[in-house]
């Protein structure tokens, strides 16, 4: 029924009436009309940052207008004076200072910075002011009126000698401090020298009938005067929305010369230079600017044109723009309303529908909540609606009834299973107890059948091992007496022969006291544990010489232990052999004996520990088991079980730590002698 229930549960939920009545109503509301609203607001914002642009463009074409208005002023107003009576009038007297005077007086009058007259072969024949120098007498609008063409007028970049040589104040004026600007491109200059000039020439005729020309100028660098009409001219009073401001700027390549941009309060922003983008748009590719833009401290709708000098050659740019931040803070209070007049609106529609679907709700939720209950476990859970002439109220009173007839159902199920499984119990732990006590007496069994056929065994192989013993033992003796004195020469190997001899006669017997603990008893004697690991290791050499161990060894103990020592030499030998057998690639063999108290009983411990393979969790369990044994062919699974017997004759304890891959530790703990 769980299952059931559990299959049931995802598609109810699913499909929830609820959901779906809810989904119809504010799918409109909640995500048509914000997507409607969405596209409408990015739409209107790329129109309204369409419009700014347009209107940036427009103003950008008044500035250029206004700038191609003083080019044909300055071009009419010099082609205008050479062919004035009074200039004629001037030349026939052919007196060069009555020509300087008319030029000063004209200069004045017109509003230009300096006017010069030039003959045909570059010699400035008068000039206002005084000039300094040589001018330059190779520029294109010069060459071409001398050349008969008709007066030219453009404008043209003055080096700071060039400007000198017409006038040192120009020179001044035109020399301006670069300000650090951010976005700029990297530039080793401190200072701007050159002059962005207003150049016109016109042909004239030289005192005494040669050919000429009349060459005016007008420096624009720090030409206040005129930056602030253009700006005053683009940007009227009440163009701009409040809090916006517009600017106009003129830069001699990225530099701006004359500006009504502000650095702060009181300072315009002489000297600092366009954003490397900019630069790299109107400048580089010869493009309009139209669009945002980082002027020296702030965002602004921006248009820049490049401006081209009379060789062609882009040299500077004008620009014209006003501030953006007032109209993304208008874009952004109009979106603020939109956003805040549709959160109402929902706010107030939404509860109004929902009180509406509630009558519909309720009933639908009284249902899906009684039937989760039921799959939950809880069969007496009822939707207890009053019955109703709805479709709705008849369904929960029919789901009501089931409910009632399964859980009749299921209190007699439940009763018939509790008994069935009482039944079950019953058989199933006298079965159990039988297993227990057949699994107890087949291990008693196999024990005792190995038991008894290692003491046979046993008993067969001392009568056959002592014979050949006896033998050696003999002929050891014969070899003595034959050597006579050089036996002495070999004393120490005699002793470890006769050691080795008596200690196979010793192997048997354990052998056979493993087997019959109860018919045999060792003699005990008092033994320093150092002593008895030396004694060890010449044993074990031919093992150490196959492979690169190290042994280390502590032998700190002070206390004597009582066992026989034979017995333990065969538990520490035993230990030895497993851990080497247990480094077949090299390693470190660990031999440490020291005092140790356990359970208030004074004792030594003694520890054999090496790095080899290690053993897990399962191996350690049956480590010390009789038979249990990982070494397939060459082990009999009799060594660590016959070494934990003897230790726990001696009333000590024999344990074992090992993880794989880091090596194992055996512990031989044995009591102090008395």
């Amino acid at each position: 029924m769980g299952d059931r229930a559990g299959s049931i549960d995802g598609p109810v939920r699913g499909r929830s009436v609820r959901f779906r009545l809810l989904a119809i109503a504010l799918l409109p509301m909640l995500v048509i009309l914000p997507l409607l609203l969405g596209v409408a607001i990015y739409r209107w914002n790329a129109r309204f940052d369409a419009t700014l642009i347009s209107k940036v463009n427009g103003d950008l074409t008044i500035a250029h207008q206004y700038l191609a208005r003083i080019l044909e002023k300055t071009g009419v107003q010099v082609r205008g004076l050479s062919l004035s009576f009074r200039f004629r009038e001037v030349e026939e007297q052919e007196t060069l200072s009555a020509v300087a005077d008319l030029l000063e007086q004209s200069r004045k009058e017109i509003g230009l910075d300096f006017l010069y007259l030039v003959d045909a072969g570059g010699k400035v024949i008068a000039s206002s002011p005084a000039l300094k120098g040589a001018p330059r007498a190779d520029w294109p609008i010069i060459t071409s009126v001398l050349s008969g063409e008709s007066p030219s007028t453009g404008i043209d970049i003055f080096t700071n000698d060039e400007l000198a040589a017409i006038s040192p104040v120009l020179a001044d004026r035109a020399r301006l401090d670069l300000v650090p600007t951010p976005n700029a491109v990297p530039t080793d200059r401190s200072t701007e020298t050159s002059g962005m000039v207003v150049h016109a020439a016109s042909r004239a005729t030289a005192p005494g009938g040669g050919p000429a020309a009349l060459v005016g100028g007008i420096l624009l660098n720090q030409n206040l005067e005129f930056i602030d009409t253009i700006n005053d001219l683009v940007y009227r009073e009440a163009s701009l929305p409040e809090g916006s401001q517009g600017t106009a700027t003129l830069f001699l390549d990225d530099v701006r010369i004359s500006t009504n941009v502000r650095l702060f309060e009181g300072r315009r922003a002489l000297g600092t230079r366009v954003s490397a983008a900019v630069r790299s748009a109107v400048m580089g590719e010869g493009r309009t600017w139209l669009d945002s833009a980082f002027v020296v401290n702030d965002w602004y709708i921006s248009a820049y044109e490049p401006l081209v000098d009379t060789y062609g050659k882009r040299v500077g740019m004008l620009y014209v723009g006003f501030l953006q931040k007032p109209f993304n803070d208008a874009k952004l209070e109009t979106l603020l309303i939109i956003a805040l007049a549709f959160i109402a609106i929902t706010a107030a529609t939404v509860p109004i529908f929902l009180r509406w679907a509630q009558s519909i709700f309720m009933p639908l939720e009284r249902v899906t909540a009684t039937i989760g209950e039921v799959e939950s476990g809880n069969l007496s859970a009822r939707t207890k609606l009053p019955a109703s002439g709805d479709e709705i109220g008849r369904v929960a009173v029919h789901l009501d009834t089931l409910l009632d007839q399964i859980q009749e159902r299921d209190r007699q199920l439940r009763e018939w299973n509790e008994e069935l499984n009482t039944r079950v119990r019953e058989r199933t732990r006298d079965l159990e107890l039988a297993n227990l006590k057949l699994e107890a007496t087949t291990k008693q069994l196999i024990m005792s059948e190995k038991l008894a056929a290692i003491g046979e065994i046993t008993a067969g192989v001392a009568h056959e091992i002592n014979n050949p013993i006896a033998v050696m033992q003999g002929n050891l003796d014969v070899i003595r007496s034959v050597i006579g004195a050089d036996a002495e020469k070999a004393k120490v190997e005699f002793r470890l022969v006769d050691e080795q001899i008596h200690r196979i006669s010793q192997i048997v017997t354990k052998l056979l006291q493993f087997a019959r603990p109860e018919e045999y008893a060792g003699y005990v004697e008092r033994h320093t544990p150092g002593s008895v690991v030396a004694d060890c290791l010449p044993l074990v050499q031919h093992l150490l010489n196959k492979t690169e161990i190290r042994i280390v060894r502590e032998d700190r103990a002070s206390r004597l232990v009582l066992m026989n020592r034979t017995e333990l030499q065969q538990v520490l030998i035993n230990l030895i052999v497993n851990a080497i057998h247990a480094m077949p690639d090299g390693g470190t063999l660990t031999l440490r004996s020291y005092d140790a108290d356990r359970d208030g009983v004074s004792g030594i411990l003694i520890e054999v520990a090496d790095t080899g393979i290690g053993m897990d969790v399962d191996v350690v369990e049956k480590v010390f088991d009789p038979f249990f044994t990982t070494k397939r062919r060459d082990g009999t699974g009799l060594g660590l079980s016959i070494s934990q017997t003897l230790i726990k004759r001696q009333r000590g304890q024999i344990t074992v730590e090992s993880e794989v891959g880091r090596g194992s530790t055996f512990r031989v703990w044995l009591p102090e002698a008395d």
